[in-house]
């Protein structure tokens, strides 16, 4: 089974399940169907939003500076302003 169809059968299974919840079929406490079940999706948004934020941050915070990989690229770069220079090219 592929990934995709992984992420596609758990999603059907939620939402299959939060269905069940919504429509009444299952028995529930009122207080929890009137109240909890609407706004579930809502709130599931919201919390996969902070998560996916959450991990921005945390992969900005320890993002690693590497010098070597700078001067590379310093090289790189002199290297086609010399090309460019033979073919008659002015590069700043």
């Amino acid at each position: 089974m592929t990934r995709a169809q992984q992420t596609l059968s758990i999603g059907l299974l939620l939402s299959s399940i939060y269905m069940v919840a919504f429509l009444g079929l299952a028995p529930l406490p009122e207080k929890l169907q009137t109240d909890v079940i609407p706004v579930l999706p809502f709130w599931a948004i919201v919390t996969f939003g902070a998560y996916l934020l959450a991990k921005l941050g945390y992969g900005v915070l320890t993002f690693n500076d590497v010098p070597e990989a700078h001067q590379e690229l310093v090289k790189q770069i002199e290297q086609a302003r010399v090309e460019l220079k033979k073919k008659g090219v002015e590069v700043d």
